[in-house]
């Protein structure tokens, strides 16, 4: 015997497809936004009958919460690849450029990560998780540069996507509004630290 692991290859067909019907949902999203996405057009784009879909995914909304989860996952990981240096100013800056890049280069993803702009539509509680986690993960690094105040962590979040949705709501493309994160984080830094040099205490 040679060894190597028994290839599933049953199993590797299935997440090519589910693969493939993902990638078709993201790109037809793109286009018609993610309201106007169809199990049709996917199942078109694919090559595969309508009906075909549901061995895969057993509803629409089974599609959006897939997409979810991948999108939440993809900034996950590219949050945990983020270089610290313990100076409050710098670590907020990098937090603050990675979040805002993240969300504007694709608009959609953001829409549906961030947003409820599709009627009806809630990630299930596993998807969901991958996002808290990432919350998480922002709150313990304020937290390590002695911003400890919950609400701190709301207005930091607040203040991004407030600079987001106006970026991509008013100058798709441009940055007219992301240009002005500096300013933010200053902002944001001096009030965190007025009078004590640390963030504020909750009591």
């Amino acid at each position: 015997m040679s060894g190597r692991p028994i290839r599933d290859r049953k199993t590797e067909r299935r997440q090519a497809a589910i693969d493939e019907i993902l990638e078709s949902a993201w790109h037809l999203a793109g286009e018609e936004g993610l309201a106007g996405l169809s199990l049709r057009a996917i199942a078109g784009e694919v090559g595969m009958r309508p009906q075909s879909l549901y061995s895969y995914f057993d509803s629409k909304s089974a599609i959006y919460d897939a997409m979810y989860a991948e999108g939440a996952r993809r900034f996950l990981d590219g949050q945990q690849d983020l270089e610290f240096v313990g100076d409050m100013r710098t670590d907020i800056e990098t937090i603050g450029r990675y979040f805002v890049g993240f969300c504007t280069e694709d608009p959609v993803r953001y829409q549906l990560l961030f947003q409820r702009t599709i009627p009806g539509f809630e990630p299930s509680p596993e998807s969901f998780a991958i996002s808290v986690q990432s919350l998480e993960l922002i709150g313990a690094r304020l937290i390590s540069l002695g911003i400890d105040d919950p609400r701190d962590l709301d207005l930091f979040t607040a203040i991004g996507t407030g600079l987001i949705d106006q970026q991509i709501s008013n100058d798709p493309g441009g940055d007219r509004w992301t240009r002005l994160l500096d300013d933010a984080i200053d902002m944001y830094v001096a009030h965190v630290t007025r009078g004590s040099g640390v963030g504020r205490r909750t009591t």
